[in-house]
């Protein structure tokens, strides 16, 4: 008998002397196992070691490596439902792009045919429909830029002119003849400003937003009128020209007095006469519609300078 447990407790010794390196040899695969995966993912948490598996380990549960192996891969790796929605959500919050309001470019029609086009949205320019007729709605977009790009210049290229001219025609103060003793000399007549009142109103009742963008949705269209003329460059820096121009435009303080040596008149001052036809054509409008139109474009300079 004695022989007997001497041999058995001999056996369990050394059972206990060969699973010890089988022990050892499983925590190294198991703890090598989680460093393949922690580099291989990019992360740098570093997941503690809880004794309480090594210690299962140690007194013989039936757990193989492999399997093991992949319990704490598993384990390390779950998320709940709750953080899953919590992690979309914080991507779609980073990811999200600020509001862009969308412009939708409308399908133009080809310059020459562009005239029946541009009628049928006119009445959308304006809630003064009725000074619509002071358009000329042959050429529109070639007029318009012909005209600009000569106003720019100083001229005034009077057969593209987009408006048809004014009814009343300009006037003098006949009864002020033989100012300062000379003859052929007249006075300014202020009254003769207002023929360009419906022009000045027509401006006025287009809002200044709506005038540009209506400007962009032709601006291929009208680069193309404008690259007819020979030119490479952008309009919208001729179109800035003509802008600056009518807004740099000072009116004398002094009164303005024209002559007549022929059917034409002129001005009697040598300097306000030396200025381009452009800009004594502002002088005739008078200074409350030039006032006006100011205001007006340099709501639209701003808008284009944008």
């Amino acid at each position: 008998m004695e022989n007997v447990a001497a041999k058995q407790l001999n056996e369990r010794g050394e059972s206990k002397k060969n699973t010890g390196p089988l022990i050892i040899f499983i925590v190294t695969i198991v703890l090598v196992a989680v460093a393949l995966w922690q580099f291989s993912t990019g992360t740098s948490e570093q997941r503690p070691v809880d004794s309480s598996e090594l210690l299962t380990i140690a007194q013989g549960e039936k757990i193989s490596a492999t399997k093991h192996s992949e319990e704490v891969i598993n384990d390390s790796i779950e998320l709940s439902p709750d953080a899953v929605t919590d992690v979309t959500e914080e991507l779609v919050v980073t990811v999200k792009a600020p509001d862009i309001e969308q412009v939708i470019a409308l399908p133009l029609p080809p310059l020459d045919e562009s005239d029946a086009w541009l009628q049928g949205r006119l009445p959308e320019l304006t809630w003064r429909n009725e000074l619509l007729s002071l358009l000329i709605t042959e050429d529109i977009i070639r007029r318009f830029v012909v005209f600009t790009d000569n106003f720019a210049q100083g001229l005034l290229a009077y057969e593209y002119s987009p408006f048809i001219p004014p009814k009343v025609k300009f006037a003098v103060d006949e009864q002020s003849s033989n100012i300062d003793g000379e003859k052929n000399v007249w006075q300014w007549d202020s009254a003769t400003s207002k023929r360009f009142d419906i022009y000045v109103d027509l401006l006025r009742s287009i809002d200044s937003t709506t005038l540009v963008q209506w400007y962009v949705d032709l601006k291929p269209l009208i680069n193309e009128a404008y690259s007819e003329l020979g030119y490479e460059d952008d309009f919208t820096y001729t179109l800035q020209d003509a802008i600056n121009r009518v807004l740099d435009m000072e009116l004398p303080k002094s009164t303005m007095n024209v002559t007549r040596t022929s059917v034409m008149y002129k001005y009697h001052d040598p300097q306000l006469e030396a200025l381009d036809d452009s800009d004594k054509l502002l002088l005739r409008i008078g200074k409350e519609n030039l006032l006006i139109i100011k205001s007006v474009l340099l709501e639209v300079n701003e808008k284009l300078a944008k």
